[in-house]
């Protein structure tokens, strides 16, 4: 990463921004060319687990290739040039999170594997419950566990940049913040937050 000031490596703050975002983006190479996919994901037990069809452009790639890469990018305040300029119209930006992964995706075969992968997915992802549990001896998911796919990217490396105006001066930090409250859009208040904490 080219700026230090935007490096995060304190692994307690990349799952805090895994579990606040959905779905994250699969790279990887098809026929010779890149392939990227979007898909849901939970990161269990330290691993970024997915699921899909057993088969498919997707999993031909990771059978003829299974090195990967995954981003998640959890997108916080636009940042409108006006903001700090009248005309300019450099400043304007986005401030965000992101956490990449680079590793190996393999197949999941074991059922009880599936279960738990799946299961941890949907706590995830659907948390208010409102489901019967995923358990591999449940009858009632026996026949979709055997025929869904379930993958795993195990990490060999993990990145993530944070920006939320770490560069800028205490005074400009502080400008910023209260001019993100005045104008309240939908992430602006938890934005003010973040600039604030740095």
């Amino acid at each position: 990463m080219r700026r230090d000031e935007f490096n995060e490596t304190n692994m307690d703050k990349i799952k805090t921004v895994l579990s606040e975002c959905e779905y994250g983006t699969l790279s990887l190479i098809s026929k010779g060319e890149p392939y990227g996919v979007a898909v849901n994901f939970v990161f269990f037990e330290d691993k970024i687990c997915f699921h899909g069809a057993l088969e498919g452009r997707k999993v031909e790639a990771i059978k003829a290739n299974p090195h990967a890469s995954f981003l998640v990018v959890n997108p916080y305040s636009l940042i409108p040039s006006y903001f700090s300029d009248a005309r300019f119209a450099c400043p304007a930006t986005q401030f965000f999170a992101s956490v990449h992964f680079y590793g190996d995706v393999t197949i999941v075969n074991n059922i009880h594997e599936k279960a738990k992968i799946l299961e941890a997915m949907m706590r995830k992802l659907q948390s208010e419950g409102g489901y019967d549990e995923i358990q591999s001896e449940n009858p009632m998911y026996i026949k979709t566990l055997e025929k869904l796919g379930v993958y795993t990217l195990i990490p060999v490396t993990i990145s993530m940049k944070v920006k939320t105006g770490q560069n800028f001066s205490d005074e400009k930090k502080q400008s910023l913040a209260d001019q993100l409250r005045e104008r309240n859009n939908t992430s602006d208040d938890k934005t003010a937050h973040l600039i604030e904490m740095n």
